[in-house]
């Protein structure tokens, strides 16, 4: 039980599990979606797989919410009575929402806000506060919670199976992303992020398959002999679907001593970035008992 009154405040980028998001109440910050015909909230008021379909025609913008949407989060969070606030978001190298949210928190007053830039995104950034909603169950003193939630920062991360750069490239969130001649030689890259938190190109990969067994390689040598961690897996489309449930058996079998796996979609944020298709390995090494 959570006798402290902390509450999470995270972003739709950092693609918490929708189980972990209810249990834990935690709130979650909207990122917005812009195509030509209007604004619209991530998760909210569009799918993953509806910007997919509309990616042929049109690419969107995605943006931060404004502060005074970011404001009215925090007034809900006071009014349920909590007076500490754990903010978990995407890193600071791929989205302003990190520092939109620190210079909100500065000025705020009634709640003591302690802003994470996690370097991550999606289910990297997510499992971040996943542990975050554990350590918070366990009554886990506030000043101990800040360091233990800084220190799980290179604990974390997050590999991404990406059929094609088009979309990351349009979009501009290339990073150090090196744009390299995939069609002709059916290379498929697997990108994470630096200890800056921007996008890098972890390996190239010949076809999709010996993509997705690297990607797999990845994680089980980021866990390396750790013997309690966390997964995640998601997917970009119903069509990846299948495709991630043979990872997520592949995981298993890999690395069986995991505490929890999860599994879903990625948001429609960092869809518009990435395209259909996607497969992405979210890891998280968990401190021994």
């Amino acid at each position: 039980m959570n006798e402290q009154k902390i509450a999470i405040l995270t972003d739709s980028g950092s693609d918490v599990p929708e189980e972990v998001i209810q249990k834990h109440n935690i709130k979650v910050i909207p990122l917005k979606i812009i195509f030509k015909d209007g604004e619209y909230i991530d998760k909210e008021t569009i799918t993953a797989e509806e910007v997919y379909e509309r990616l042929e025609e049109e690419t969107p913008k995605t943006s931060l919410p404004d502060g005074a949407a970011i404001e009215k989060i925090l007034d809900e969070i006071k009014a349920e009575g909590y007076e500490k606030v754990i903010a978990v978001t995407i890193s600071s190298g791929l989205s302003g929402t990190n520092n939109m949210v620190k210079l909100i928190a500065e000025d705020y007053e009634g709640l003591d806000i302690f802003v994470v830039d996690t370097k991550n995104i999606g289910i990297g950034s997510g499992l971040i506060a996943v542990e975050a909603a554990n350590l918070i169950e366990k009554n886990t003193p506030w000043n101990l919670l800040k360091d233990k939630i800084a220190e799980q920062i290179e604990k974390a991360t997050v590999y991404f199976h990406v059929p094609t750069l088009e979309y990351l490239q349009k979009g501009g969130r290339i990073g150090l992303v090196a744009g390299i001649v995939g069609s002709v030689l059916n290379l498929k890259p697997i990108i994470s992020c630096n200890e800056e938190g921007i996008y890098y190109t972890v390996a190239k990969v010949r076809g999709a398959k010996k993509s997705l067994a690297k990607t797999v390689d990845l994680a089980t040598e980021f866990v390396g002999n750790a013997k309690n961690y966390r997964l995640g897996v998601a997917y970009g489309g119903n069509k990846a679907k299948e495709e991630a449930l043979k990872v997520v058996e592949d995981l298993k079998q890999r690395l069986p001593h995991f505490e929890n796996i999860f599994v879903d979609q990625v948001s429609p944020a960092l869809g518009v970035h990435t395209g259909p298709g996607l497969i992405g390995i979210g890891v998280h090494v968990l401190d021994e008992d």
